[in-house]
């Protein structure tokens, strides 16, 4: 039978997920990274999930499918409802993309003087890569970084870092077309307590501050904001 079904592009799919929660029928799921129908019968073809893509992915199409079966989806959502919780949100794509929570309760207190131990506290953190929504954004002081700046200031892990959540970025060699509403989605969906935007001093640095700027009035929230600018000799210029 002909009716109205989603189709997913796979190749303008980023795995973000927005898209599985919306869906109420439990008709989509992330596979190797990537959102699939998993069956045509869970699928009502009304398209609830359209708004949700980033990416504009999803589409709406008429061709011939199975029927939808109300029955099917109640006996698919209790099996999706009885898993295990750390099953039901495994990620099955690239192991560099799953999220995750890092522990510093292991550091060796005793390791010698020279040795900085690392800050970082969660995975991933390119921003195409992160996740809208994990555990870690609620309450969160939040610092998006050009990636530069790591390399620029001497002691980015214990000055900058240290205590935050981190997000990276090129504004000049990304494609930043989609940050403007990831960040907006993080700010508007998570408790974020502060955010700090650490630059380098060059001109064509400048834009990822004003994405994240933007990003903060687009979600209607009121989060303190601060921007520090680091040298290309690695000092701070301004902020902190």
């Amino acid at each position: 039978m002909k009716r109205n079904i989603v189709n997913i592009d796979e190749h303008k799919c980023d795995g973000c997920g927005l898209c599985v929660s919306a869906c109420a029928e439990g008709a989509i799921q992330l596979v190797n990274g990537k959102a699939k129908l998993v069956s045509e019968i869970y699928c009502d073809g009304l398209g609830a999930c359209l708004g949700e893509c980033p990416q504009g992915a999803i589409t709406i199409e008429e061709r011939d499918a199975s029927a939808f079966d109300e029955k099917a989806v109640h006996k698919h959502l209790e099996k999706l409802a009885a898993k295990p919780k750390k099953e039901k949100h495994q990620h099955s794509g690239c192991p560099g993309m799953v999220a995750m929570s890092l522990s510093n309760k292991d550091k060796n207190s005793s390791s010698p003087a020279k040795r900085l131990d690392s800050e970082l506290s969660q995975w991933p953190v390119q921003m195409h890569l992160v996740p809208p929504v994990a555990p870690y954004w609620d309450n969160a002081d939040l610092l998006i970084c050009a990636d530069c700046v790591p390399f620029a200031f001497p002691n980015f892990h214990s000055e900058l870092l240290k205590g935050k959540k981190l997000l990276i970025a090129c504004p000049k060699l990304d494609d930043t077309e989609p940050y403007l509403e990831k960040l907006t989605t993080i700010f508007k969906e998570n408790d974020i307590k502060s955010i700090t935007v650490a630059r380098m001093e060059v001109p064509c640095c400048g834009g990822i501050v004003m994405i994240a700027q933007r990003a903060l009035q687009d979600s209607g929230k009121k989060i303190p904001f601060s921007t520090v600018i680091v040298g290309i000799r690695g000092e701070i210029l301004d902020g902190k």
